[in-house]
């Protein structure tokens, strides 16, 4: 028997929009330059700073990846991130990215990221 969230995932998976709406999405390539521990967050997380080079510059995000990342293995990593969401206030921390992943069987977050190097800042399309 199929679990809701995956009805749900397939009735999305099967909804149409329009080009205009997928070019509203302001999604950008950054190097994560810091990564933390987020003792604060109400489930498992890290506190990142990503940079996204000297257009859109370094901003700050609150991410669930603890169970297949390490801090020191986060440093340096590209990333894909939604740039232009409101920021959202998570405890002490300004989330002002969306860090895009994709959950494993288990659920936990595998992080979306270009295998070749790319300019910082590069929009995704």
């Amino acid at each position: 028997m199929l679990r809701h969230t995956t009805l749900v995932a397939l009735e999305d998976a099967n909804a149409r929009i329009d080009i205009s709406d997928f070019e509203k999405v302001d999604m950008r390539v950054g190097r994560i330059a810091e990564a933390e521990a987020f003792p604060q967050a109400r489930k498992p997380a890290y506190r990142l700073v990503i940079d996204f080079g000297p257009v859109i510059g370094r901003r700050r995000s609150s991410a669930q990846l603890t169970t297949h990342y390490m801090p020191e293995d986060l440093r340096g990593r590209l990333v894909v991130a939604v740039t232009n969401f409101p920021a959202r206030q998570v405890g002490p921390v300004r989330s002002e990215v969306l860090v895009l992943g994709v959950p494993d069987e288990a659920g936990a977050i595998v992080l979306l990221h270009p295998d070749l190097d790319v300019p910082l800042g590069a929009r995704v399309f």
